[in-house]
This record gives C-alpha cells, sequence and structure tokens, in this order.
C-alpha cells in the first residue's frame, strides 16, 4: 500500500464522518438555537431546559437517519475490502 492510497482512505474516512454526523449534529444545532431564542424571548433563564428537547431530538434524528448512516459506512467498508482484494 502506497503512501497515496493512505491518505485517499483518510480523506474518505473523514468525509464519511462528516457525511454521518453533519444530520444529527443541524439537528442539535436547531433545537439549541430554538430554544435559546425562546429564553431570550420569555426571559426564562432556566440551564437545564436545553437538556431534554435536545436529548430527544437528537434521538429522533438518529432513528431517522441510522438507514443512511448505515448504507454510507456499509459502501465505504464495501470498497475498503474490494481495494484489498483488488491488490
Amino acid at each position: 500500500m502506497t503512501d497515496n492510497e493512505v491518505l485517499d482512505f483518510a480523506r474518505e474516512a473523514v468525509w464519511l464522518m462528516l457525511a454521518m454526523s453533519s444530520p444529527v449534529m443541524f439537528v442539535g444545532l436547531a433545537v439549541g438555537v430554538t430554544i435559546a431564542l425562546f429564553q431570550a424571548l420569555t426571559q426564562i433563564q432556566e440551564m437545564t431546559l436545553v437538556f431534554v428537547p435536545k436529548i430527544i431530538a437528537i434521538f429522533v434524528a438518529l432513528l431517522i437517519f441510522l438507514p443512511m448512516m448505515g448504507a454510507l459506512l456499509s459502501a465505504f467498508m464495501r470498497s475498503i475490502i474490494e481495494r484489498i482484494a483488488g491488490g
């Protein structure tokens, strides 16, 4: 295995990580900003108010996006196996 192949694997792995984590992170960001805006508008300064809705939203997002994540990871693993088998 050459240096360029190792760098290609690493680059593809980083892009895969970003593709798998970004939907869940964006959901968490959207819920956090929405609740922060609600707290600013109503002047409710409860620090623990953010955690429960954000945990529930991230859990639902994981349930929704898990098939896509599995397909991406499976395709990546398949490409790695094909490269190994191909020599």
